[in-house]
């Protein structure tokens, strides 16, 4: 089933004009022609069983209620890696069902970013989550920013707080108790070169505990969706 995500109000009864884009991938991509159906959804609970009009819109039918969700909320702070990589850890993450995603500037971090170049990337970051969650099968869109630094990560006042780390930290069957009692739960990784000394000291002053998934050194771009594998194959 083609699915598409739309920021337009949708209800059944109502026409929903669609974006070029859109209507190039339904008419050249997917030879879509008059009647034929594509669901939509805007982010909120419930798909939209709609009919393409063959030109600029779809018609909705109908309304499904789906819950496609983890029951507890993932927020992943990725610390900015090359393009390709976070481009990764946002597709994979959102399959696997992330809630967010923070990409911060850390120590060791190669990546700058500000102005119209930093605009740009957040746009095309987004566009990656949308896709995925398009082919996914989700009806939320897990959210997508940009931080200078590992202070101005805003997390969740009753998040669980666990930083990736080999080094005095907590085994993953260990922690595995503590994380399943908790409804939100942040995640933070480092970037190709790990946190730095500042970073986990950053890190620590919030209250973020290193957690050691493993013997072995994991990518910046597998650690994440690793991790939320794990938590959801045990949810």
């Amino acid at each position: 089933m083609i699915r598409l995500f739309t920021e337009q109000p949708l209800e059944p009864g109502r026409s929903v004009p669609l974006d070029a884009e859109q209507r190039h991938y339904l008419k050249r991509v997917m030879r879509c022609g008059k009647g034929d159906p594509v669901v939509l959804f805007n982010g909120g609970n419930g798909e939209f069983h709609a009919r393409f009009d063959g030109e600029d819109g779809c018609l909705v039918d109908r309304v499904v209620a789906v819950d496609r969700e983890l029951p507890m909320a993932i927020d992943i702070i990725q610390g900015a890696c090359r393009g390709e990589r976070i481009a990764q850890v946002l597709q994979k993450g959102t399959e696997l069902g992330a809630a967010s995603f923070a990409i911060v500037r850390c120590r060791r971090s190669m990546v700058k970013l500000s102005g119209e170049r930093l605009a740009q990337r957040l746009s095309r970051w987004r566009q990656i989550v949308v896709e995925a969650a398009e082919q996914c099968g989700r009806t939320k869109i897990p959210a997508v920013s940009w931080c200078d630094s590992l202070k101005a990560v805003s997390v969740s006042p009753d998040a669980s707080r666990w930083l990736l780390h080999l080094q005095d930290a907590h085994p993953w069957r260990q922690a595995r108790p503590s994380i399943l009692k908790s409804q939100r739960v942040a995640l933070a990784v480092g970037p190709e070169g790990g946190f730095s000394g500042d970073d986990l000291e950053a890190l620590r002053q919030q209250g973020f505990q290193p957690l050691q998934f493993g013997a072995r050194t994991l990518r910046t771009e597998t650690a994440a969706p690793a991790l939320l594998a794990a938590i959801q194959a045990l949810l």
